[in-house]
């Protein structure tokens, strides 16, 4: 494992915290209460850390790293689940079509790093039976996160509550850096205007 994408015992241990408060029903509301958010974050970052099994399974199968098929089913079960869930499908696609680019984003570093030093040791995860059963248990985690976000996205202050709960969330979990941009674009629609304000 690389050094962008490892997590230490704590930082695993804060995200399995915050996405057991993700099942809570509570929304985000306009009075600054951004619990929704953070956990939206956390489940956002859950995500990508399963970016590397993924990338290591490609890596070892000779793979592509798009594979357009599966990106569109899952996009498609998105919009269902979303409209099941009372949230705006467009708003799920969008989000989760951000998900997608941000893991092929890390997926791409990794194997840029791999072709310029050495490959991955070891064998790599199944993808079939160990990776993908979490990423569909984070799917659904995530459209519950969304329902929960979605009463602020088109509050004027969207941009910059996004941001100060990424800013706090890194600091919680002292966030690998070089993961930063991977995790800032997997949250560029969270706001009806896109993008993620600045902090100060």
């Amino acid at each position: 494992m690389t050094r962008s994408f490892r997590f230490t015992a704590s930082c695993a241990l804060t995200l399995a915290l915050f996405a057991s408060f993700a099942l809570a029903p509570k929304a985000a509301r306009a009075d600054g209460d951004d619990t929704a958010l953070t956990n939206l974050i956390a489940l956002a970052s859950q995500r990508l850390a399963l970016a590397e099994p993924v990338a290591r399974w490609k890596w070892a199968n000779h793979q592509a790293i798009t594979d357009t098929p599966r990106e569109n089913a899952l996009l498609a079960d998105v919009g269902k689940r979303a409209a099941a869930a009372n949230v705006d499908p467009a708003f799920a696609r969008a989000f989760f079509q951000d998900q997608i680019d941000a893991s092929k984003d890390v997926q791409n570093a990794l194997f840029a790093n791999w072709r310029a030093t050495r490959p991955p040791e070891g064998p790599a995860p199944d993808l079939a039976t160990s990776t993908r059963p979490q990423l569909d248990r984070l799917t659904q985690s995530m459209v519950a996160g969304l329902a929960r976000v979605q009463p602020l996205r088109d509050a004027a202050d969207c941009p910059s509550r996004v941001a100060q709960s990424l800013a706090n969330w890194k600091s919680l979990t002292r966030y690998d850096a070089t993961g930063s941009a991977a995790l800032t674009r997997a949250l560029g629609h969270v706001c009806e205007t896109g993008g993620v304000g600045a902090t100060g």
